[in-house]
């Protein structure tokens, strides 16, 4: 007798982040609606303690819960357009030739010590985001890591990640990060940057811990390309390399030189944009444009060749790009539904009844849990440590506990969850499919999370300021 084996398959990313969607819309059939009252505080809206009211329900119809698909293309329009632009501009360096040529002289001068660069780009980042909030800025960098990763015998995955997680346990420490803890130091009224030693100590730990997970993971896909998660990927690319007439090892002429001088000139304008003027995405991406367009001319692709190279990197990032708006239907959703608030105020109602031992493991969970919902660390600031600041003197510690579970809770998620619009911009940049990113990350996530919630329990034993 002939048996098919059942084999159970991950599901598609687009069908697992609709699948949360539908979830998110049932509920605001049996989900409460509610509000809070909230106030201008300089340039954040703070939720007003004990402001909570149900309001009429208002469930999502079916019709609605399919708008919210485009809805959510719209409010993130510009991360979409952002990574279009930007995979675009890269389409057109790439073809110039310049990024292979680069990393090949890069690899011939680190010879056997490649393996040196995981640990030096991954502090690097968490720098940037532990001092500065480096977050988004780290998008334009990934094809660049990507690169350099294969060419030391890496995949895509250790060369997004090593970029991505640098940056994003900076973003998560937060020793001087003005848009974490910065914020829920102000909201809870405690000194600003307080608790900095300890917080270093904890953000050494978890960098650390991930150094060591990455270059464990590249030490084994370097050793055998099977190791990867993304094998097939890799092989198709490895593939299409082998298969075009540009892909023998170039030597690096005055061209290139001239490209690369642009891209840096490029990437040195975008940076002082964003700490000095202020730029965003949208200055960012009309910048990646000027950036792209000098590159092609000076890489001699002339005017048409330039153009087919821009949609040809655009075509390359689509099912990332989308699927940023696509994860964000699932916001939309219960912003309509007016759920989201009711959420807020039923975990911090439930923490208060946990016993003392746990009731600040509650409160970091519930942040946790909101980060889902609000992926913002700032908004995710300004909306719960109104709620957990005063919750914090009702249980008997000290408010700093409130802002180390605001800030963990809110941090390391960032890293997996689909409504993170920076992870999904990454991962469109790095052609790496949510499922394979989540097969690799989830037990990095676990270790990190386990380490954050030891470091809480010893704050508050230790009765940190």
């Amino acid at each position: 007798m002939n048996t098919k084996k059942f084999i159970l398959k991950f599901p598609h990313t687009y069908a697992l982040i609709f699948g949360i969607t539908i979830l998110a819309a049932l509920a605001t059939y049996f989900v409460p609606s509610g509000q809070f009252d909230r106030v201008e505080q300089g340039d954040r809206t703070v939720i007003v303690q004990g402001s909570y009211k149900e309001i009429d329900a208002e469930p999502v119809p079916f019709f609605n819960l399919f708008q919210s698909i485009p809805e959510g293309m719209v409010q993130s329009a510009d991360i979409i357009f952002y990574i279009f632009l930007v995979g675009g501009a890269f389409g057109i360096i790439n073809k110039t030739g310049t990024i292979e040529a680069s990393v090949h002289l890069l690899v011939n001068r680190l010879k056997n010590r490649g393996a040196l660069l995981i640990p030096i780009v991954m502090i690097a980042f968490s720098v940037g985001g532990a001092t500065i909030g480096m977050s988004e800025e780290t998008i334009i960098f990934i094809p660049i890591g990507v690169a350099i990763a294969r060419a030391l015998g890496y995949d895509a995955m250790t060369g997004a990640a090593m970029i991505s997680l640098g940056a994003a346990i900076g973003f998560t420490g937060g020793m001087l990060n003005p848009f974490s803890v910065g914020i829920a130091q102000s909201i809870a009224e405690v000194p600003l940057f307080s608790a900095i030693g300890y917080r270093f100590i904890i953000y050494f730990i978890l960098l650390g811990f991930a150094i060591w997970y990455l270059m464990r993971y590249a030490a084994k896909v370097k050793a055998n390309p099977a190791n990867s998660v993304i094998s097939d990927i890799e092989a198709a690319n490895a593939a299409a390399n082998k298969s075009s007439i540009e892909k023998e090892e170039s030597s690096f002429t005055f061209r290139h030189g001239l490209v690369l001088l642009i891209v840096t000139a490029g990437f040195a304008l975008n940076i002082f944009g964003v700490f000095q003027w202020k730029w965003f995405l949208t200055e960012l991406s009309a910048s990646f444009i000027i950036m792209g367009f000098a590159a092609g001319l000076a890489g001699g692709l002339g005017v048409n060749g330039m153009f087919d190279s821009f949609i040809d990197g655009m075509k390359e990032v689509v099912y990332g790009a989308l699927i940023v708006g696509f994860a964000r239907s699932i916001v939309v959703v219960m912003e309509h539904g007016q759920i989201i608030d009711t959420f807020i105020n039923s975990m911090a109602g439930a923490i208060s009844t946990l016993p003392n031992t746990v009731n600040v493991l509650g409160m970091y969970i519930t942040q946790v849990i909101i980060n889902t919902f609000i992926p913002s660390g700032s908004g995710q600031a300004a909306t719960t440590m109104p709620l957990m600041a005063p919750l914090a003197d009702l249980l008997g510690f000290n408010r700093q506990i409130a802002v180390f579970a605001y800030q963990y809770g809110s941090g390391i998620t960032d890293s997996i969850i689909p409504t993170s619009g920076v992870l999904m911009a990454t991962l469109a940049m790095a052609g790496i499919p949510y499922e394979r990113w989540i097969k690799f990350v989830w037990k990095l996530i676990l270790g990190w999370l386990i380490i954050s919630a030891a470091a809480i329990i010893v704050a508050v034993l230790i009765g940190i300021q």
